[in-house]
């Protein structure tokens, strides 16, 4: 029996109260981020340094993914977001104890990156999930665009403003910033009820009999498996994030060592992204994208596959050309992950989102942690260009594709049979897939 949400569309007002001080937290977060990295550059210099901060990023999601999903359809949600926000700000407020006292070393910063991880992993789908009971579905497509805009728009801010802010306060001071801006996400999570999807168990036979844990994570894994489009989609964007994922870690070694820039450059690469994000996000937020939203994320995939190799194809003499590069990136970003997610949201059962959006994030990140061993080392061998080019041919490839696959073609049919709840609960695990939302990191 599959259970619906609310039968009469929910005002937007409880929404945008809690995504408003999600956007500030986003800021602070941006603005950490960029330090983060920019420290560890000027530090140490070193790609495979990058590449294991990034690792140590991904890992959770792709080890806990499934689990945490679980987790989430079963817990209340608005409490795992007050939860998990009040977690990244403890963790933050010991970085900055550390930089204070000058006891801060490497591994440190590993760890808080692993922490924020974590607790992210929680934070994103318990979101991603309550999106679609607070808003209503012919809107889902427009919040999408929405986000990616918000993120652009931050992006433009949080470079300039971070390389900024390392120039005139210590690193502990642009920490607090991150500390406070948590405290903002969270308050609103205090007043503004989080609707929770109403569970198929009806009986009180059913209630006492509630599925275990393992139960549900397997229920999870038939219902992504039993959606062949869902499940390609999965594999494509394993393949993009194998290569694209590493590329866009090792920008700062770019621009130290092909560009021969600091952090001025990066952020001004980061900027260029973000005014592509928030363009592409207003395009997608009045436009809507193609009448199959399949069909806007595999022309933007192709897009995306030529600004990346743009990118790497760049002389050392012509940074403006890698900023127009960066700037497409930035734009096409919506237009890939957009659809998929307002896709997803408007047909997964409201019960099952946490895990399907967690497993999407697992499978599309398994394969990065292979990419990012990997591109580290050879990236301090070859060079980091060679990682733009290998992402931007493979991502034109993967989009390529995925015109000719029926599965995905055809994803938003009802005849290509959208598992039903209770059809995911029943019968054997043929196997395990994964891919990720979204279909491209960067």
């Amino acid at each position: 029996m599959k259970s619906t949400a609310q039968a009469e569309s929910p005002s937007l007002r409880p929404f945008f109260a809690i995504w408003i001080g999600q956007a500030f937290s986003l800021l602070g977060s941006q603005l950490v981020q960029f330090a983060l990295i920019w420290w560890l550059t000027q530090t140490t210099e070193s790609a495979t340094v990058l590449a294991t901060a990034s690792l140590v990023g991904l890992l959770p999601s792709v080890v806990l993914g499934p689990l945490v999903g679980t987790l989430v359809d079963r817990w209340n949600r608005r409490v795992t977001m007050i939860v998990a926000d009040g977690l990244i700000a403890l963790a933050t407020v010991g970085l900055a104890l550390l930089f204070w006292s000058g006891w801060i070393q490497i591994w440190h910063v590993y760890l808080l990156m692993f922490v924020r991880a974590v607790a992210g992993g929680f934070h994103w789908p318990a979101m991603q999930a309550s999106t679609s009971l607070m808003v209503p579905k012919a809107q889902l497509g427009r919040i999408q665009g929405l986000n990616q805009m918000l993120s652009g728009g931050l992006n433009i801010a949080s470079a300039p403003l971070g390389a900024l802010l390392l120039e005139v306060l210590p690193m502990q001071g642009v920490l607090a910033i991150d500390v406070i801006t948590a405290l903002l996400a969270i308050v609103p999570l205090f007043f503004v009820a989080v609707p929770q999807p109403l569970q198929p168990e009806t009986s009180e036979a059913a209630r006492t009999d509630k599925p275990s844990l393992w139960q549900d994570l397997c229920a999870g894994l038939r219902y992504v498996w039993h959606w062949p489009g869902l499940l390609m989609i999965m594999l494509l964007a394993t393949v993009i994030n194998l290569v694209l994922n590493p590329a866009f870690t090792l920008l700062p070694i770019l621009v130290v060592r092909h560009f021969s820039g600091g952090a001025i450059q990066l952020g001004g690469l980061e900027s260029a992204w973000g005014i592509g994000v928030v363009l592409g996000g207003l395009l997608l937020s009045a436009w809507g994208g193609f009448r199959r939203q399949i069909l806007t994320s595999l022309v933007g995939l192709l897009g995306l596959g030529l600004s990346t190799l743009v990118i790497g194809l760049t002389p050392a003499a012509s940074f403006f050309l890698a900023l127009g590069g960066m700037f497409a990136v930035g734009l096409m970003m919506p237009i890939v992950n957009g659809p998929i997610l307002a896709l997803v949201q408007g047909l997964v059962a409201p019960e099952m989102q946490g895990r399907v959006f967690t497993l999407l994030t697992s499978f599309a990140s398994a394969a990065s942690p292979l990419g990012l061993a990997v591109a580290g080392p050879v990236a301090d061998m070859l060079g980091v260009r060679l990682w733009f080019v290998l992402g931007g041919v493979v991502t034109m490839l993967m989009g390529g594709t995925g015109f000719f696959i029926p599965a995905i073609m055809r994803i938003e049919d009802r005849s290509s049979h959208v598992p039903e709840v209770g059809e995911a609960a029943s019968g054997g695990l043929a196997g395990q897939g994964a891919t990720a939302t979204p279909v491209a990191q960067g």
